[in-house]
């Protein structure tokens, strides 16, 4: 199967997904999820691997860490800033056969589903065939990704809804990822199934280094991958970019994503 091209690719890739991750929100997470001590743990899609290192602090003492990612760059990064005892990073395709990774206790896999619209399903599917009975998956993902506003000027709203329905049509990407999560456990027979949906990006008043970088690298790279003509503006991507960084260093400006988190047991 030949690999996507990942839509977010780029020389600061790992920088942006080191610089997002949160790892105390990392491990509130993985808690609220079931991760134990002593546990083997998959972290599918692990990309600049700060996820992995506090997914491995929670499993420690005696407990191993896998982080796996289809792109070469990001599993060297992972290796040569969050390589600590317990840990093995991987370059692996999660949609392909991954029983030589070995059975595991708990899957975890996070703002990646939303990279695949038109196979997220077969994509969980194939990765619980790693799951040991009575193990637990996690699946983390957003709804209405990079969509909901407030203070926005319609013509930035429409562009950007219209970006956005450029990127499911022609790179299989889902700003409702998150929404079908619950469907996909409950349709594989997992039990004890929850749910726990949370405000993420959530942006109001001084506008903090990280999330202008983050957003600032998002916008510039779906908007040109995008294709978009930008016919509304009459200096086209120029005038649309400088539209959006006005209104979203505003502090009047808010926005926010609901992050919905699903763990399930796999049937023993």
């Amino acid at each position: 199967m030949p690999h996507q091209n990942y839509l977010m690719e780029g020389d600061e890739e790992s920088i942006r997904l080191d610089i997002k991750t949160d790892g105390k929100v990392v491990e509130d997470q993985a808690l609220w999820a079931g991760l134990q001590p002593g546990m083997r743990v998959a972290d599918l899609g692990c990309g600049a691997g700060k996820t992995t290192f506090h997914l491995n602090k929670r499993v420690q003492p005696n407990g191993k860490t896998l982080g796996v990612d289809f792109v070469q760059q990001r599993i060297q990064y992972a290796k040569d800033h969050y390589s600590a005892e317990g840990i093995e990073f991987v370059v692996k395709d999660i949609r392909e056969p991954l029983e030589d990774l070995g059975m595991v206790d708990f899957i975890w896999i996070r703002f990646v589903l939303e990279y695949y619209l038109s196979n997220s399903f077969e994509i969980v599917t194939n990765i619980g065939k790693i799951l040991k009975p009575g193990g637990i998956m996690c699946l983390i993902d957003l709804d209405y990704n990079c969509l909901r506003h407030y203070g926005i000027p319609q013509r930035l709203e429409t562009t950007l809804n219209k970006i956005s329905k450029i990127m499911e049509k022609n790179f299989n990407f889902d700003p409702y990822a998150g929404i079908k999560l619950y469907s996909y456990l409950y349709d594989l027979g997992y039990e004890e199934i929850d749910v726990n949906v949370t405000p993420h990006n959530l942006i109001f008043g001084e506008l903090k280094q990280k999330d202008e970088f983050n957003w600032t690298k998002k916008v510039e790279i779906i908007a040109k991958r995008s294709g978009y003509p930008f016919d509304e503006y009459e200096g086209r991507y120029n005038e649309f970019f400088e539209e959006f960084m006005s209104y979203f260093t505003d502090f009047r400006r808010f926005t926010y994503a609901p992050l919905i988190s699903c763990r399930g047991r796999k049937p023993v």
